[in-house]
């Protein structure tokens, strides 16, 4: 059988490959569980200098977590529902804190899980095929895995339109918005990773490789998500698209009114608390929020609208944003007391 992660040792480098092309190398709790020790190891292994993660495949670096199994986990009442989560969010920790270069090839799809596994790494490498996410209220859950540190510190307001849009970044605007911290051509990445292989400057290894993205656009448009989305709720955000005349602001109300209004609420208020809060503390705001979205109905409804049933009419409860109380979303962050993440 497969591995679904292989582990190799080149040169001075550790590398992982996330090895599930053909589910664009989604990441599974198999996973979490095969990467953490071998990092630890890794971690004190005096002959590698720095880690390399990579996505098996040329569509995708990790296109997000195991929905599918998350859905059945969760309508099951199986622990591996809020379980996933936890583990997931410990691997996150050690790559956020570990003690050496750690480099992320996201030559491809790169959402929800797989930001998680790459953006908190030193260094992010994008290509000509990423591809940039946060898609999560589209399917009633949040934009976790860091997401409440990592995005609010994006420019401006980026992070609060990339979690109520779904926004996609192509290369050149991911690395415009600080996800990818260099940029190469896809041929050019076996060329990287022998030199890296070699051992040394990392930082200038990698910038002699860096080459000036082209496609660029987000600068243009930085002024209008800054005035557009700095509204402190959701309903004032949509208050200030709608009061816009641009084609774009329209698009973008549409874009906010597809998503579930609970999950809309729970991922501006993860903007807005994250940029306060230290990394560790962000974490355990994500895995009370989504241990209590887990027991709502809207992730298991925008599952089968995308994934199962594949209508694209999710039937979102509350359906409107007006109808997202305060209070509900306050239970969503309340403290889970002796079940707070522990690292």
């Amino acid at each position: 059988m497969t591995s679904e992660v292989i582990f190799e040792t080149r040169g001075k480098s550790g590398v992982i490959t996330l090895n599930r092309p053909e589910a664009l190398n989604a990441l599974t709790l198999n996973m979490v569980r095969l990467i953490k020790p071998v990092l630890a190891q890794w971690a004190q292994d005096d002959d590698i200098e720095n880690i390399v993660i990579e996505g098996a495949g040329e569509k995708g670096f990790c296109a997000g977590g195991d929905i599918r199994a998350l859905h059945d986990w969760g309508k099951s009442g199986a622990p591996e529902a809020t379980g996933f989560y936890r583990e997931e969010y410990q691997l996150n920790h050690m790559i956020k804190h570990f003690p050496k270069p750690y480099i992320a090839l996201i030559d491809g799809i790169t959402m929800g899980g797989g930001v998680g596994v790459s953006v908190h790494g030193r260094y992010r490498v994008a290509s000509p095929r990423t591809l940039f996410a946060m898609p999560e209220s589209g399917i009633g859950l949040l934009p976790d895995v860091g997401g409440t540190y990592f995005l609010p510190r994006l420019a401006g307001e980026t992070g609060a339109w990339l979690v109520l849009t779904g926004a996609r970044l192509k290369a050149g605007d991911a690395f415009a918005a600080g996800v990818a911290s260099h940029y190469m051509a896809s041929e050019a990445l076996e060329n990287l990773k022998a030199d890296l292989a070699e051992g040394g400057d990392v930082e200038a290894i990698l910038d002699a490789h860096h080459q000036a993205p082209d496609g660029v656009t987000l600068p243009d448009q930085q002024g209008d998500i800054d005035r557009l989305f700095q509204g402190q709720s959701v309903l004032e955000i949509l208050a200030a698209l709608d009061a816009d005349a641009s084609e774009w602001a329209q698009k973008q109300a549409k874009a906010v009114r597809s998503k579930s209004p609970t999950s809309a609420a729970v991922a501006l208020r993860q903007m807005r608390e994250g940029i306060h809060a230290d990394f560790d503390d962000c974490l355990r705001i994500e895995m009370r929020a989504v241990t209590r979205i887990m027991a709502l109905g809207d992730f298991y409804e925008g599952v089968r609208a995308t994934i199962i049933e594949k209508d694209g009419a999710p039937v979102w409860s509350p359906a409107t944003h007006e109808a997202v109380t305060r209070q509900q979303i306050d239970d969503i962050f309340a403290p889970l007391g002796d079940a707070e993440l522990q690292f």
